[in-house]
């Protein structure tokens, strides 16, 4: 029994062997078929290597079966009659047409019909499998392009603006008092990198049919129906009046007041609240109907002492709280008033810290004259009313062009005469150096450090001598230190033809001795010769007479009131010379006229006689 069990197993093993033989035997008779078979039609369709693969295109045109030279001379003309056909690209409704001579700048025919005859190269078996692999299932070759760099930027710019468009959040708009929604639109932008991409394939393709240009859409973030809750609110809002009430007073305002200063929902806003420029201008007007600004403490001169009047506080509406509380109001059907909040506003200067700064009387001062035309007046009071009023801290310095900023024409700064390069001419802020120099002459007599101080160019005589400032933004400045341990005040007096500057503190008592040396002359005035079409030739006439260079110097010493020096300081200024301005004649003098011709019934005078002819006659000899 056990041997027959045997016997079968070994049977049943043998018979699945032979089959698996038999199996395999199949298996590499297929395989061989199939290679043989597959060489075979490589071998048929392999065709000739000096032609182009059946089915090969390029730029959408067939090129298959013919030679290199012969494809590229095709390609080459027909898109040499195609260059100046425009391609019409879309997007969405819009159509804008191209034309590729206005863009691409080469073609690589020869590169492209390269690339089709390797795809079907190699040896006959093989390149037959590839030419039929071209051949069924085809595959289209873009030749390489070069585009003209900034033309194609220009096209796809113009092509952007006319295409693009940002996409539209949904709003609430007020018609009258009833407001309304406002639907939001989708975006639209191009995506230029690929546009450039599709452009210059379509561009140096043979077929003409509209192409696609590619956009990226984009969807509102807020819609009509978010906003719906909103549009509920807006409608509370102006249904009726809003009373504001502080204290005992009341202010009645109107629904359109309402709507106005209603910041409604756009742009992708979702919530209603009180802003916008129109509520910020309103709340601005009404502040001053609820409260009223500081005032600091102030300095008022009597008699050349100072008074302090004393500060007040303010009081401020407070304009966030005042906001919240109106929309509340307004966004109730019931109790539509408003209660406003207000706030103490402290002035900046007190009347105590007014009084700790020491500014009790006259430190020193200087007054000046003054005169000119009238846009030098309006500058000289001008530039007074900026310096007017000026603190200086104990220890820090005072400077001229800080305190005043720029003289421009923008500032109210008019042209009147001013030197410029040692020249008097017409220039902005003509004027100013009055101010300056009353300045300087008013530290000048109250002893203080003058750290900085510039003479003019020229000498001006009714300044006095050698104590003259120029001043020019923002090189030029004259400033000063407060060197005593209160604060100074600078005040301006404008008069009719006088400008007086004063400087205020805690009285020093320091005794100014001044030393001024001779004006002397240092040079002669140039001759600066002018030629004059207006007067004759040979004539000149002296339309100014110049002025020397000259030099002088100041000498101060300062003492305190025990006898202590505290400066001795010499300011030496030297002075252009001013020329004699001549004007000489160009005019050229008229021709003498021709003396006038004789008389017409005047005798001529007769002709004189004719000499004696000759003779041979001796002349008697001369008597003994």
């Amino acid at each position: 029994m056990y041997a027959e069990a045997g016997s079968r197993a070994v049977y049943l093993r043998r018979k699945r062997a032979a089959r698996r033989r038999l199996a395999f035997q199949w298996s590499l008779v297929g395989v061989g078929t199939l290679v043989l078979g597959t060489l075979a039609l490589g071998l048929l369709f392999a065709g000739s290597p000096k032609t182009l693969p059946e089915g090969a295109t390029v730029a959408g045109l067939e090129v298959g079966g013919l030679t290199t030279p012969q494809a590229v001379g095709l390609l080459e003309q027909r898109y040499e009659d195609l260059k100046r056909t425009p391609v019409t690209f879309t997007a969405g409704p819009r159509e804008f047409k191209v034309r590729p001579n206005e863009v691409v700048f080469e073609v690589d025919w020869r590169a492209a019909v390269e690339t089709a005859r390797r795809q079907g190269d190699g040896f006959a078996p093989i390149r037959g499998l590839r030419r039929l692999e071209r051949r069924f299932f085809g595959g289209d070759i873009t030749p390489p392009a070069q585009a003209y760099d900034e033309l194609l930027t220009h096209k796809l710019n113009a092509l952007a603006k006319r295409i693009d468009r940002p996409e539209r959040q949904a709003a609430i708009r007020l018609r009258g008092l009833n407001p309304q929604t406002v639907r939001g639109s989708t975006g639209r932008t191009l995506d230029r990198d690929a546009a450039a991409r599709v452009m210059m394939s379509s561009l140096v393709a043979f077929e003409r049919r509209p192409v696609a240009l590619p956009v990226e859409i984009t969807q509102p973030e807020v819609t009509a129906d978010e906003l719906a809750p909103v549009l509920a609110q807006v409608q509370t809002a102006v249904s009726g009046p809003v009373h504001l009430v502080r204290g005992p007073t009341r202010w009645r305002m109107p629904r359109w007041r309402v709507a106005t200063l209603l910041d409604l929902p756009d742009k992708g806003a979702t919530t209603l609240a009180i802003g916008g420029p129109k509520a910020n201008a309103w709340f601005a007007k009404f502040r001053d109907s609820v409260g009223h600004e500081p005032r600091d403490a102030q300095f008022v001169v009597v008699n050349d002492e100072v008074l302090v009047k004393p500060s007040q506080p303010g009081v401020r509406l407070d304009v966030d709280a005042a906001k919240k509380a109106i929309l509340t109001a307004a966004l109730s059907e019931t109790d539509r008033t408003a209660r406003l909040v207000v706030e103490t506003a402290p002035p900046e200067r007190t009347t105590r810290e007014a009084r700790a700064m020491g500014i009790t009387g006259l430190v020193g001062g200087y007054t000046t004259t003054y005169g000119g035309d009238p846009n030098r007046l309006h500058n000289v009071r001008l530039v007074a009313q900026l310096v007017d009023g000026a603190l200086i801290p104990p220890g820090a310095e005072f400077s001229f062009n800080q305190t005043t900023g720029e003289r421009s024409p923008e500032r109210g700064f008019l042209e009147a005469p001013v030197i410029i390069n040692g020249e008097l001419q017409n220039g902005i802020g003509g004027g100013v150096c009055q101010v300056s120099t009353t300045v300087f002459n008013a530290a000048f007599e109250a002893g203080l450090s003058i750290t900085s101080r510039t003479n003019h160019a020229l000498y001006i005589s009714h300044y006095p001598q050698g104590r003259d400032a120029t001043v020019n933004y923002p090189d030029l400045d004259l400033k000063f230190q407060n060197d005593t341990d209160k604060w100074l005040l600078l005040r301006t007096f404008v008069g009719a033809s006088q400008l007086t500057v004063n400087l205020y503190g805690t009285p020093v008592d320091r005794r100014v001795e001044v030393e001024t040396a001779p004006l002397d002359v240092t040079g002669a005035p140039a001759v600066k010769r002018i030629p004059d079409p207006s007067i004759w030739v040979g004539e000149q006439v002296t339309q100014e007479v110049g002025e020397p260079s000259r030099k002088t110097a100041v000498t101060r010493r300062v003492y305190t009131k025990d006898g202590k020096k505290l400066y001795d300081t010499t300011w030496a200024s030297y002075y252009r010379s001013e020329p004699t301005i001549v004007h000489y004649g160009t005019k050229p003098r008229p021709k003498a006229p021709p003396p006038p011709p004789p008389p017409a019934n005047k005798k001529k005078d007769p002709p004189p006689p004719p000499p004696p002819p000759p003779t041979n006659e001796q002349p008697p000899p001369p008597p003994a």
